[in-house]
């Protein structure tokens, strides 16, 4: 949740101008228990279905739990998917935590491109 956090706090991250929307699987009481501990204002939606995970293509890359790894969705206002990077997968260096500056740098080329 500490990516979440720090994400919605980075006034870089904000000057993008992209919604962020965090997915997990988690249910929707764990959910607001994170919210209430980590004073968490971006959306937090349930999948414990992983529908939306399968929808999104990202299952590829899920963990021996079958949870979804760290992965990062870029869509555009026409709803077209422009970048996914999933960094918990071994071959993306097996990370749950990717610094802020990081994302913001793929955010911002990313949306340059689209």
């Amino acid at each position: 949740m500490q990516q979440i956090v720090d994400l919605q706090k980075s006034p870089a991250f904000q000057a993008l101008g992209v919604a962020l929307v965090s997915i997990a699987t988690d249910s929707q009481a764990e959910l607001a228990a994170g919210v209430q501990e980590y004073g968490i204002t971006t959306p937090l939606l349930s999948d414990v279905d992983k529908q939306v995970s399968e929808n999104y293509g990202v299952l590829k890359w899920a963990m021996p739990s079958g949870e979804p790894g760290h992965t990062f969705v870029l869509v555009n206002t026409d709803g077209t998917i422009i970048w996914v990077r999933d960094y918990g997968a071994p071959e993306n260096g097996g990370l749950m935590y990717v610094p802020v500056d990081e994302l913001i740098q793929e955010v911002q080329t990313h949306l340059n491109k689209s």
